[in-house]
């Protein structure tokens, strides 16, 4: 049984799932919304809620621990200047997972995750 276990594994080796989800963060940050399979955004959500939240303080502390998620400095930048100031008064919910349908080739279900407004 596995009670409070939390996290998917998506059939990945813990590398290849840390460095997926570090991509998916940075892209999610990047672009504003992406496109990919539903499990994936829901476990997405969990950590791009984490980022944002841990960038509010704008300090030194909250810039090094957002460098572990983040693999971009450009987008790290844009997080702190445009994002955190957008998200300031919100005490959460930064994500919307938007359900679009199955893939063609395998019927994944897939979904849109965007920052919200």
């Amino acid at each position: 049984m596995r009670h409070r276990r939390a996290g998917r594994k998506f059939g990945r080796t813990a590398a290849h799932r840390q460095a997926m989800t570090r991509n998916q963060v940075t892209s999610l940050l990047r672009h504003g919304r992406i496109q990919t399979t539903e499990a994936r955004a829901k476990e997405l959500r969990r950590w791009v809620e984490r980022v944002i939240t841990t960038a509010k303080p704008d300090d030194l502390h909250a810039r090094r621990q957002v460098a572990l998620y983040v693999t971009d400095r450009e987008v790290s930048a844009r997080l702190f200047t445009t994002l955190v100031p957008r998200f300031k008064d919100r005490p959460g919910g930064y994500t919307r997972i938007i359900h679009v349908g199955p893939r063609p080739g395998d019927a994944a279900p897939l979904a849109i995750i965007e920052l919200v407004d």
